[in-house]
């Protein structure tokens, strides 16, 4: 199986920036996608932004030039930089990976979600 584990989430003034970064373990055969979903109250769950393995990277609108996703193939690892934090990107922040285990089939893996909060 495969585990993730996010963390970097937390409370910050408009305009700040915060880094978040989940690790992915586990028994770990290939690994596709690495991405970050969020989901406001109320809301449903929206990608964020997302890498391929290949190196192609997307975004959503509300956050192009404000954050940058990366990779870090050897660890397993992914990082979400957030600039210029607006109230509306408050979120729990779940980290999401599409992979193969060794010995299951290959699906989609959630982390457990670490909360943004933008607030004055």
């Amino acid at each position: 199986q495969v585990q993730l584990v996010e963390s970097g989430g937390g409370l910050v003034q408009p305009g700040g920036s915060l880094r978040l970064s989940c690790a992915a373990s586990g028994s770990i055969s290939s690994i596709y996608y690495m991405g970050w979903y969020r989901q406001a109250p109320g809301k449903q769950r929206e990608l964020v932004a997302g890498a391929l393995s290949g190196g192609v990277t997307n975004y959503a609108d509300s956050v192009k030039g404000r954050f940058t996703i990366s990779r870090d193939w050897a660890k397993n690892m992914v990082f979400l930089q957030m600039n210029s934090l607006k109230p509306e990107d408050t979120a729990v922040y779940y980290c999401n990976v599409d992979a193969k285990p060794l010995f299951n089939n290959r699906g989609s893996y959630w982390g457990q979600g670490t909360q943004v909060t933008v607030s004055s």
